[in-house]
């Protein structure tokens, strides 16, 4: 009897606890909770942002936006989460381009943080589209990162050379996100800043176009009349 009844105690402390981890994850993760209202304090925001959870990376970016006008084009894996690359569907002229980085979380995905560009001047006049995506204070993302989108076939690397002393330059990993559309993305060390360059490179390393960057929110575009001389 008295083991048995130390089973069950044993078992309702379990469970109790399990209860508590729950409804302390529950009040951390829900729209307006702990994580939106830590969120909005690093934002500056006097109202705390309501932010839903959803079943995935895709819905979890469409209950926040509040918009279904974007089609997801690549997902990429990060730590705690995903970045999700949209579009806008059916475009015909000009170029845009968006990431949005979600966090996997015990109750579904929850949208952190992101930004887009949209361009209207022809995409064939430019070899490289580019932004930058600066880190969030306080909180955590995959972020500072630059991200864009190849126009120029002949560009088969993309290298981002930091100007600061001590700092490596760092590769861009390039993706085919569609029959014609290859976007980009290199992550940058928190500590990197401003100048740096970005150099568009052909399949034998020779440098076809570059752009040196000194806003760290700058996003444009290199054009394919440069050329280093």
């Amino acid at each position: 009897m008295k083991t048995t009844r130390r089973w069950g105690i044993a078992a309702g402390v379990i469970l109790a606890s399990v209860a508590v981890l729950y409804l302390l994850l529950y009040m951390y993760e829900r729209p307006g909770g702990w994580s939106d209202q830590r969120m909005s304090h690093s934002l500056g925001l006097k109202q705390t942002l309501q932010i839903p959870l959803g079943a995935s990376p895709e819905e979890a970016v469409e209950l926040f936006r509040h918009s279904d006008s974007m089609t997801v084009i690549h997902q990429e894996p990060v730590a705690r989460g995903k970045l999700v690359f949209l579009a806008r569907a059916g475009r015909q002229e000009g170029s845009d381009l968006q990431v949005e980085y979600v966090r996997k979380t015990w109750l579904g995905w929850k949208w952190v943080w992101g930004a887009g560009y949209g361009m209207s001047k022809d995409p064939s006049a430019s070899a490289i589209n580019y932004m930058r995506v600066p880190e969030l204070e306080q909180i955590s993302t995959p972020f500072p990162m630059l991200f864009g989108e190849v126009l120029d076939p002949s560009i088969q690397h993309i290298v981002v050379q930091q100007k600061e002393a001590g700092i490596d330059k760092s590769e861009a990993k390039l993706i085919q996100a569609g029959p014609d559309r290859t976007i980009w993305l290199a992550f940058q060390p928190a500590t990197a800043g401003v100048p740096f360059e970005i150099e568009g490179l052909d399949e034998n390393r020779e440098i076809i176009v570059s752009k040196v960057i000194t806003d760290i929110r700058d996003s444009g575009s290199i054009d394919s009349t440069r050329r280093m001389q």
